[in-house]
């Protein structure tokens, strides 16, 4: 049941709106998400086939969620929050809005870097930011690691979304990790002088300058490109045919690898549900689902993957724990900042 359109956490959608959508009722879960992909509409079927729990849905943008839950309190009718980047999760659990679960499936199937140590919230997806290449103008070999983005043979070559965007600053907070202070903001001046233009729109408008020349490489997640490779319109299908995909950093720690994740709320009034409802989002058939709808890779090893992302092959991924990155993500942007990249 979605509440409500994506974004539209309206002032008059108050707390009577909320006890009679949701109820609290003991056969239900409720989830707040900033998830926005039709595809995910079947895992929430299927889960209520499956155990004969409802799931509601409430879709809003991550931080008026995060605020929503705080200003909700302990009269918060949900359970779950479901959100994408792991500086969104870290926010979530700087709010203080989320409990520790303990769950030996959780634990087992999620990857320990992939979820916070004390059992905050966990991964359900993972996304690689890798490197987009335009096969006319770079050859594989020519590239290798992020902290090469500045060298400055690309001047004049680079593609990347605003520093606003929180996937850079996971990905400059895992850089931060690795590298220091003083080497990212290096890195990062070498970006802002190496770029090809102003940063402007989203990953796929990055995949599609750098097909169309504008730039010749490009930083994007992996989904945006599974996206347009795997679409039928021929336009998209011409993209694809151009450009090639990069996993950095293969000779030392690894690609950056970003999540979307879940935490079950401080207050969540259907907490055995909650847990129930995560616990089956990492299951295989779930996380096929997750796979196959929207490109994104699963974080259960069991699981299988979109034929589309394993015609790139395999890739070492950085094992950083994503509550490191993820609470760096508020000094890159300073660091980024500082940096001219806007």
């Amino acid at each position: 049941m979605n509440i409500f359109a994506r974004g539209s956490l309206a002032a008059t959608f108050g707390a009577v709106m909320l006890g009679t959508a949701f109820g609290a009722l003991a056969a239900d879960v409720n989830v707040y998400s900033s998830r926005h992909y039709d595809t995910d509409k079947a895992l929430y079927s299927n889960f209520t086939q499956q155990t004969g729990i409802k799931v509601n849905i409430i879709e809003g943008r991550d931080d008026e969620l995060i605020e929503r839950i705080r200003t909700e309190g302990s009269n918060s009718p949900a359970d779950i929050l479901v959100t994408v980047d792991a500086g969104r999760l870290w926010r979530a659990q700087e709010a203080d809005i989320l409990q520790p679960t303990k769950s030996k499936i959780l634990e087992e199937t999620v990857p320990a870097h992939l979820r916070e140590p004390n059992g905050l919230w966990f991964g359900l997806t993972k996304r690689a930011r890798v490197i987009i290449y335009n096969k006319a103008a770079v050859k594989p070999s020519e590239l290798s690691t992020y902290e090469d983005l500045a060298d400055p043979k690309w001047k004049g070559r680079v593609l990347i979304r605003s520093s606003t965007n929180v996937y850079n600053q996971s990905l400059a907070g895992s850089i931060l990790a690795a590298d220091g202070e003083k080497a990212t903001e290096d890195w990062a001046r070498g970006v802002v002088a190496n770029l090809a233009r102003p940063p402007q729109g989203g990953d796929s408008d990055q995949i599609k300058a750098v097909a169309a020349g504008e730039g010749d490489i490009a930083v994007s997640n992996t989904y945006y490109f599974g996206r347009i490779a795997g679409s039928s319109k021929p336009e998209d299908k011409a993209v694809a045919e151009k450009v090639g995909v990069f996993f950095p950093n293969q000779n030392n720690r690894g690609t950056h690898v970003n999540i979307s994740g879940a935490g079950i709320l401080k207050n969540a009034p259907n907490r055995e549900n909650a847990v129930k409802f995560l616990e089956y989002l990492v299951s295989p058939p779930a996380q096929k689902i997750f796979a196959e709808g929207n490109y994104e890779y699963p974080v259960s090893k069991q699981a299988e993957i979109s034929p589309v992302i394993a015609s790139w092959g395999t890739f070492k991924e950085d094992e950083l724990n994503a509550s490191v990155f993820g609470k760096n993500n508020e000094e890159a942007l300073k660091i980024m900042d500082r940096a001219g990249w806007k």
